[in-house]
């Protein structure tokens, strides 16, 4: 029986990965969601939801255990108690922040939303718990499967579990602003900045350490503080060689030295080759076989 105490924030519970794993069962199709803020559940298909919970925090180890349905919200309130965070997107859960596998407007410096979780324990296609990778990368050989479930949109195996790697807290965190109708001369200013947004004609830049480290660096670049980032465009999201951004159309707003564009227009990605179909289908195919996890959603 794989149940592990969990810290809540309604007192102690219980994580139960056996329940869970049979609730997602052996047979039939199956889909899961959380709050539903990254897509939800698929529509007409028999819905579970992850266990919540922080089950524990090792600080000195800077790693934090938790279900995957846990809000994200939660875990940031709580690892803020010991000056750390996770570099997830805000809002949803933890699990969904994965399995989308989108990484918000501080990847520059914070790195991809893979680089965030070292252990999970999954649910496969036939019912079963899994565990792939390791508290600490030294514990972990062989295939990088933590890898490959972020971003698979659950269509590989449902999470249930995870180890995730924190980080500091910054003494100091703060936008600034400058109009600049080319990025990458603001952008070489700068000293390992958490994000440089361009929309065209002014550039925002995100500085965090100490707080003469950050001013200094302002000044130097010509910034002035603002209050935090322009609002982003909601047509699409789309992501173009980094050196590209110069030559985007219309109204946007580009992650610099990323790559990632928020477009106002709508945007159809480019199909697949062949090859990476095949291989996406083969994948599929091999972690469920009779295509019952998230039907309909590609890898």
């Amino acid at each position: 029986m794989r149940r592990r105490a969990a810290r809540t924030g309604w007192g102690v519970g219980v994580i139960d990965l056996d329940a869970f794993a049979a609730e997602v069962g052996a047979e039939g199709p199956v889909t899961i969601t959380g709050v539903g803020s990254r897509g939800g559940a698929v529509p007409g298909v028999r819905t579970v939801q992850a266990p919540s919970g922080i089950q524990w925090v090792q600080p000195d180890e800077m790693i934090v255990c938790c279900g995957a349905g846990t809000p994200v919200d939660e875990l940031v309130a709580v690892l803020a108690e010991h000056h750390q965070t996770a570099a997830l997107p805000c809002g949803g859960t933890v699990g969904g922040a994965l399995s989308l596998g989108q990484a918000d407007l501080r990847r520059l410096g914070y790195g991809p939303v893979r680089d965030v979780l070292l252990q999970a324990r999954y649910v496969s296609a036939a019912g079963e718990v899994v565990k792939a990778g390791g508290p600490t990368v030294k514990n972990v050989s062989g295939f990088d499967l933590c890898r490959l479930l972020v971003g698979s949109r659950g269509a590989l195996g449902f999470l249930g579990e995870v180890i995730l790697r924190t980080r500091p807290v910054a003494q100091c965190s703060q936008w600034f602003h400058r109009e600049a109708g080319e990025p990458f001369e603001v952008f070489t200013q700068l000293h390992r900045p958490v994000s440089v947004l361009w929309d065209g004609t002014g550039v925002w830049a995100l500085l965090e350490g100490h707080p003469d480290d950050v001013s200094a660096q302002a000044r130097e670049a010509s910034l002035a503080a603002v209050d935090g980032p322009p609002p982003l465009p909601g047509g699409s999201r789309r992501s173009i060689a980094p050196a590209s951004i110069a030559t985007i159309p219309g109204r946007f707003v580009a992650e610099v030295g990323v790559g990632t564009v928020h477009h106002a227009e709508p945007w159809v990605p480019p199909r697949r080759s062949q090859r990476v179909l095949d291989l996406a289908l083969a994948l599929k195919h091999e972690f469920d076989p009779l295509g019952r996890l998230n039907p309909g959603i590609d890898v």
